[in-house]
Parts: C-alpha cells; sequence; structure tokens
C-alpha cells in the first residue's frame, strides 16, 4: 500500500486537523522524527488543501478556522500531534489556543518533534499586566481605573468603562488594544485592571 491509501485508511479519508474530506493531500510533518529518508505514515498526516497552505504561508492564516484543533489535538497519532502543537503555537497569542495547548500533553519524544522546527518561541515572551500585576490574556474584559482623555478621538473614557475582547500589543508589555466608544485604542495597562 502507499503512503497515501494507508493515511487514507488511517483518517477515514479526513483532513486530520479539522476533517474537511474534499481535496485532501499527504503532508509530510519535518523534520521527521525517523531518520530514513522515506517519511513514510508516521511521519506525515492526511490534510485538506485549506490546512495545508496556511500551514505553508502563515500570513494567510484564517485564525477561525483552527478552531478544529479543540478536536484533533486529542488525535492518538503523533504526527498529528505535532501539526496541532505547531498550530496553536503559532496563534497562541489570540488567546484561545493558549488555553489549549495548556491542555495539550505531549510526551518528550513528540514534543522534541514538534520543537525542532523553533516553532516554540522565545522563551522571554512579553507578559502584559494590569495595574494590580494580574497577567491579561487576548480576549480578556478590563476596567478603566482612572478617566482617559482619548487624543483624536474628542471623546474622554470614563473610569469603570469595561473594554471587553482586548488584544495585546506583542512587542511592548505596556500596551493593550480595545474598543471604547466604537474606536480600537491603545490603552496602558497601568491604567485598567482586568475584570472578573
Amino acid at each position: 500500500m502507499s503512503t497515501e491509501s494507508d493515511l487514507e485508511a488511517r483518517s477515514e479519508s479526513k483532513c486530520e486537523l479539522c476533517g474537511a474530506t474534499e481535496a485532501l493531500v499527504v503532508y509530510e510533518v519535518t523534520p521527521s522524527s525517523d531518520t530514513s529518508s522515506d517519511a513514510g505514515v508516521d511521519q506525515s498526516i492526511l490534510c485538506c488543501e485549506t490546512c495545508s497552505n496556511q500551514i505553508e504561508n502563515p500570513e494567510q492564516m484564517d485564525t477561525n478556522h483552527w478552531r478544529c484543533l479543540n478536536d484533533s489535538m486529542w488525535s492518538q497519532v503523533p504526527a498529528v500531534q505535532v501539526m496541532a502543537w505547531r498550530m496553536l503555537t503559532r496563534l497562541r497569542t489570540e488567546g484561545w489556543p493558549q488555553d489549549l495547548l495548556d491542555m495539550l500533553y505531549l510526551d518528550d519524544e513528540t514534543r522534541g518533534w514538534a520543537e525542532s522546527t523553533g516553532e516554540s518561541g522565545p522563551s522571554d515572551d512579553v507578559v502584559h499586566k494590569d495595574s494590580n500585576g494580574t497577567a491579561l490574556e487576548a480576549g480578556d474584559t478590563v476596567t478603566l481605573i482612572k478617566d482617559l482623555n482619548v487624543k483624536g478621538a474628542g471623546f474622554t473614557a470614563k473610569r469603570g468603562t469595561a473594554v471587553r475582547g482586548i488584544s495585546l500589543v506583542q512587542d511592548n508589555a505596556e500596551h493593550i488594544e480595545g474598543r471604547i466608544n466604537g474606536q480600537q485604542i491603545v490603552i496602558l495597562t497601568k491604567f485598567v485592571k482586568k475584570s472578573g
């Protein structure tokens, strides 16, 4: 049997990441944990063109497409676990992927394979903290602790205003972004406290 037919049998002819049944391709999960030249079934997954294109072209990533990893990360197939870990790691700044990563257990060999591309990112990640020193994550709701004059928008954001679904400014631990009065603004973390 060929690698493709073996993968079709293992996956029941579905994308092993999102479950799609159309336009399936064999995707080799590099670098192979096997030292032989042929990757074979154990180092490959069957995935749809949508997943494959987004894996290869991170700039085309559709974050919501990857919510499928909520199910596929529990696969017993190491190659699928590796790809789930890598994609969640790429997306972890969105908030929900970090929660899934925290739940995902990989044995040492599989984790080594997953990290072999260097996708784990820097270990000194920027940590955003509110005025009380509580860590903030993307998607959190925060409350303003003082009136803020919003330059250029012509209004003052009042103390006590809730800002829902914040996003983190990746390279600056003191800045978050959120929407107030329909305007997306940058807010200093020292002027907010995490809600709930």
